[in-house]
């Protein structure tokens, strides 16, 4: 008999910005035609990391901080499937930051949603690495996860969204996907996700962002100005919000996945069909 995953309610708060980019993103993948049965979702650790219960495709939620590399297994193994990697700041930009600058790198065709409310919520409110400082003790500066990725060569997609602003985001989200399933690389998305238990910024937020989508001056293919914008604005005390750089790269896939060759994934592994093969590998250790 076969079994039909049912996914389950969503544990967030209410009006939690994680429910947004959830809709969003079942809207996008509306959108894009995707067949779900082709989904893979990667979680991370934290609220944002159970999003790959509530959404009817595969999933997986990975070790803390491993999203990304359990994402790009994923890929290689079945370069086929769209693969969604999703997660919140704590879990992409403390513990698995390394991971992220080698995927900027790398560039796989995977889309990378970041949940950013700058606190770790799941474990009552503490700063994370994108707080601002003063909040609950912190004396440090926020980081930038769009500047880090300005600042890698191959990457190919930066995009930051705002829960607040559905329709953006579900667009945005959309072009990402659009971005992966066309083997162009890697999209990375960051959405601005108010924790409304502990650090509600809806309001702020609402105040502060700056929409480059609107901005008819703005051009995403254009690195220097993209990173110009961003640190600017920065400095004026807004955050960038929309397509933000857009370039192209080879993939991860087209340069390590021989085209002639089935992913890992999709191998005839029987003793019947390999018989052949698996003499010839006897034969070099025997001489």
């Amino acid at each position: 008999m076969t079994q039909v995953f049912e996914p389950a309610k969503p544990i967030w708060c209410a009006g939690c910005g994680d429910f947004g980019v959830q809709a969003s993103l079942q809207k996008a993948l509306s959108e894009t035609g995707t067949n779900l049965n082709d989904v893979v979702i990667v979680a991370g650790i934290g609220c944002s990391g159970t999003i790959q219960n509530n959404i009817p495709t595969y999933g997986y939620h990975s070790l803390h901080g491993r999203t990304l590399p359990s994402a790009i297994g994923v890929k290689l193994a079945n370069p086929k499937l769209t693969v969604i990697a999703a997660g919140g700041d704590g879990d992409g930009y403390a513990i698995g930051m390394g991971h992220l600058i080698h995927t900027f790198k790398r560039n796989p065709s995977i889309l990378y949603i970041i949940m950013n409310n700058e606190t770790y919520g799941l474990t009552k409110g503490q700063y994370s690495p994108t707080s601002n400082p003063g909040f609950e003790g912190n004396v440090e500066n926020g980081m930038d996860g769009i500047l880090v990725g300005l600042g890698v060569p191959s990457t190919t997609f930066l995009a930051r969204g705002f829960a607040g602003a559905p329709a953006q985001l579900t667009r945005l989200l959309t072009d990402g996907l659009t971005h992966v399933q066309s083997g162009k690389g890697f999209a990375f998305v960051e959405v601005l996700s108010p924790c409304v238990t502990y650090n509600d910024t809806y309001k702020l937020w609402k105040n502060i962002t700056y929409d480059v989508d609107s901005d008819t001056n703005f051009n995403p293919r254009d690195k220097i100005g993209s990173y110009t914008t961003v640190i600017n604005k920065r400095e004026e005390g807004k955050i960038p919000i929309g397509l933000i750089y857009s370039a192209d790269h080879p993939s991860l896939e087209q340069v390590s996945v021989d085209d002639q060759e089935k992913g890992p994934a999709l191998q005839d592994i029987s003793l019947a069909s390999n018989m052949d093969r698996y003499e010839a590998v006897m034969k070099t250790f025997l001489g």
